[in-house]
């Protein structure tokens, strides 16, 4: 079932998390250990993110070095089936651009419609270590928009090859990102929200946030969307905070507030473990606010660690 659909039959705020797919070399095994746990609590749709190549420097015979690229985390497609066939509950994967052509991206989209998986989420995806900005592949999508317009266009049956007569049309439904406190690269709100609408008069059926701790800053996102005639289903993105670093990590990667009564309720943690407790107390507090609200759904990062994530849904729902 789509998202969309899920939410539209819905009679209340439902729940789905994100997981990552294991370290190359490491089995399925570890994907149902983190997904076991959250069963018992029905989530509707469970995210599998996609990750593009990182580059290592191997050194050769003569004692030169080779720029190789390798992928630490293979394997989004057939986790996705994996889930599906073992769990009977809708695998959204993330398609990304960076890393990745056009063809690369089309033959991926139709082996996920040959799977009978109806969902997809679309992000242009971050720049390698190694690189101050973003760049795509040569006849890759530079961002978002491209990848939304592919999608689209193998909705409609048009495929990069115009030679096919009598293509099959696909029929995803289209998951896309949006930032309550603005993406690092846009200049000010405005011009994020602008490119948001972009996004949805593209062809974006939902949109799922960046993680952020204050919940004001997310409904004056949604009120702004609102403003803009973005009305498509808004899903909030929560994750706790289970380690003191992640204090200065966070903010780091991925350019969001904490607020001050969190970050130092955190920092006069004496270990780890109080961190963890603080951090689901926070979350649990900000699902139940948003819940409340009447969000759709309540969306958790979970890093592939279910605990805390089975701790905050208990109290939640």
């Amino acid at each position: 079932m789509k998202v969309v659909d899920i939410i539209r039959n819905s009679k209340g705020t439902e729940f789905s998390f994100e997981i990552l797919p294991p370290l190359k070399g490491k089995g399925i095994k570890s994907i149902f250990e983190g997904i076991d746990p959250l069963m018992e609590f029905n989530p509707r749709f469970i995210d599998v993110t996609y990750h593009r190549e990182e580059y290592v420097l191997r050194k050769r015979a003569d004692g030169g070095f080779d720029k190789v690229s390798i992928r630490k985390r293979p394997g989004t497609v057939a986790i996705c089936a994996a889930i599906m066939n073992k769990y009977k509950v809708e695998a959204v994967p993330h398609l990304i651009c960076g890393g990745f052509t056009k063809e690369e991206t089309e033959n991926a989209l139709i082996d996920l419609n040959f799977l009978g998986i109806q969902n997809v989420l679309l992000l242009r995806g971050d720049s390698i270590k190694s690189e101050p900005y973003f760049a795509p592949e040569p006849d890759g999508n530079r961002n978002s928009l491209d990848l939304i317009h592919q999608v689209v266009n193998l909705n409609n049956g048009i495929y990069l090859d115009e030679e096919p007569s009598g293509t099959n049309a696909t029929d995803f439904c289209i998951g896309v990102a949006a930032y309550p406190e603005k993406h690092f690269e846009a200049p000010n709100m405005l011009s994020d929200l602008n490119f948001l609408k972009r996004k949805v008069e593209s062809g974006a059926n939902y949109i799922v946030t960046q993680m952020f701790f204050n919940n004001s800053k997310f409904l004056e996102f949604t009120d702004h969307c609102k403003k803009m005639g973005i009305t498509i289903p808004i899903i909030p993105g929560i994750k706790p905070i289970t380690k003191k670093n992640q204090l200065t990590v966070l903010p780091k990667i991925f350019h969001i507030d904490i607020p001050f009564e969190l970050s130092d309720a955190i920092e006069k943690c004496t270990d780890d473990k109080a961190v963890r407790q603080v951090g689901i107390e926070w979350a649990i507090q900000q699902s139940k606010e948003l819940k409340n609200a009447g969000v759709p759904v309540l969306h958790y990062y979970t890093m592939g660690l279910s605990e805390a994530t089975k701790q905050i849904v208990t109290s939640v729902f």
